[in-house]
């Protein structure tokens, strides 16, 4: 029995060691103002699908796609230099470049995902804009950590 409880604690001690070591504040940040990025950007997808663009029509679904992805980059950098990696760069120019040239490689992602999935498979426009936004988050705060908000 003794043995048990002294396996039961080397095993939370070692996930308690594996989210100090992964789940920094930085992360912690990044995905709270991930979501919050995901939130801006699927809510200008809706109101632009529904309000003046077809997402049946693969163009203007495109179009609804581009606007909300504007959207959501702007949150984003100023979020993520701010909140998030803490930036103190003093050419913000050069890192929004950096940044928005980072988000093109996603946007290209998530126009993928939704031609596939919307355009050729026919799936709910709507779940693919979600589907397609968790990728997009993984792929942003690899992207950012590695090229842009580099210490």
């Amino acid at each position: 029995m003794k043995k048990e409880v002294e396996s039961s604690g080397t095993k939370s001690n070692k996930i308690i060691e594996l989210f100090r070591k992964y789940c920094t504040k930085e992360v912690i940040m990044y995905l709270i103002f991930g979501v919050l990025t995901t939130v801006v950007s699927l809510a200008v997808y809706y109101i632009c699908i529904n309000t003046f663009l077809n997402a049946d029509n693969a163009v203007q679904l495109q179009i609804a796609n581009i606007i909300s992805w504007i959207a959501g980059v702007l949150f984003a950098y100023f979020t993520n230099r701010k909140y998030v990696f803490e930036s103190h760069e003093n050419n913000k120019i050069k890192e929004f470049t950096k940044f928005t040239g980072s988000r093109i490689i996603t946007l290209f992602l998530d126009m993928v995902i939704m031609f596939v999935g919307v355009t050729c498979m026919h799936a709910n426009d709507k779940i693919m804009k979600l589907i397609s936004q968790v990728l997009v988050i993984v792929g942003n705060y690899i992207f950012s950590k590695i090229f842009v908000f580099k210490k």
